[in-house]
């Protein structure tokens, strides 16, 4: 039987960078707290937790905080969060991705400038909630279908900058731009899809296409881990989601004679050889 690991599997530099923050400050001593789950993985999570690390869930619980370090998780917060998260005497790290502050900088200057703001996502994930939370005039619109997009209606005069979190599919973004401009609006497209994530979805989809069983790990609350089983299903008929081996059957009850995997990118390498290693011993 021939396993075939993605090469994109895995975490992605924000993860990592987030992740590597919070350890390093550990390393220091110092009381640590993170706005949010640093990511969306429950074993990195539990495992910080496990030494010492506190998750603030909630802004109400800022006020709390007497002395210590907050790190804001990967997925970005708020502007209002970040204001208090400045003000409340704390260090504070801001380990926000990269690529997500990029988008919170384009939606406070494009809605400052008179634009209307579309994010392209999911409007319950917390990197969307934040993107949201930067627009400095009216709130911000949150399509996640094409249905919401055919439904959309606004102002034909406003302009609209559309962009996306970081994790969403490349063809549904497509989809509902395109949606929205054939409704004759005005549309400013900054895609704002990660590129490692389109590099993920595209080669997940690849080796889907051509193994018996797919398997693709991630957090049961990862968005990217999400939509990369999305895609492999449509690939792969025997297609299963496990956010470690433990969640893997021992006997697959068929013959197998190519396995894939891959990980969303919060998934740790430790997990993916487990998993790897599980399959090689028991499929």
């Amino acid at each position: 039987m021939e396993i075939i690991v993605a090469k994109s599997a895995g975490f992605c530099f924000g993860v990592k960078r987030a992740v590597d923050m919070v350890y390093e400050q550990l390393s220091a001593g110092q009381k640590i707290y993170t706005f949010g789950p640093i990511i969306h993985n429950d074993v990195v999570v539990s495992d910080l937790k496990a030494k010492g690390v506190t998750v603030i869930n909630d802004e109400s619980e800022i006020r709390d905080i007497n002395g210590g370090t907050i790190i804001i998780r990967s997925h970005g917060v708020t502007k209002k969060a970040f204001e208090m998260l400045e003000a409340s005497g704390a260090k504070v790290i801001d380990a926000t991705c990269p690529f997500v502050k990029k988008i919170h900088n384009i939606v406070s200057e494009r809605s400052a400038n008179g634009d209307r703001i579309v994010v392209i996502g999911n409007r319950s994930h917390p990197e969307v909630r934040g993107i949201v939370g930067w627009c400095r005039n009216e709130e911000a619109f949150v399509l996640e279908s094409a249905d919401e997009a055919c439904d959309f209606e606004c102002d034909k005069n406003d302009t609209l900058t559309v962009v996306s979190q970081t994790t969403s599919s490349v063809r549904k973004f497509k989809e509902l731009v395109e949606i929205l401009q054939g409704k004759g609006y005005n549309v400013n497209v900054v895609n704002t899809i990660c590129n490692a994530t389109d590099t993920r979805q595209e080669e997940a989809r690849q080796i889907a296409s051509t193994v018996d069983m797919m398997i693709v790990i991630g957090d049961r609350k990862s968005s990217n881990s999400q939509k990369l089983y999305e895609i492999c299903s449509r690939e792969c008929s025997c297609t299963e989601f496990v956010q470690t081996s433990d969640e893997l059957e021992t006997d697959p009850q068929r013959s197998l004679r190519r396995v894939g995997i891959t990980a969303g990118a919060s998934t740790p390498q430790k997990i993916i050889e487990e998993v790897q290693n599980y399959v090689r011993i028991n499929f």
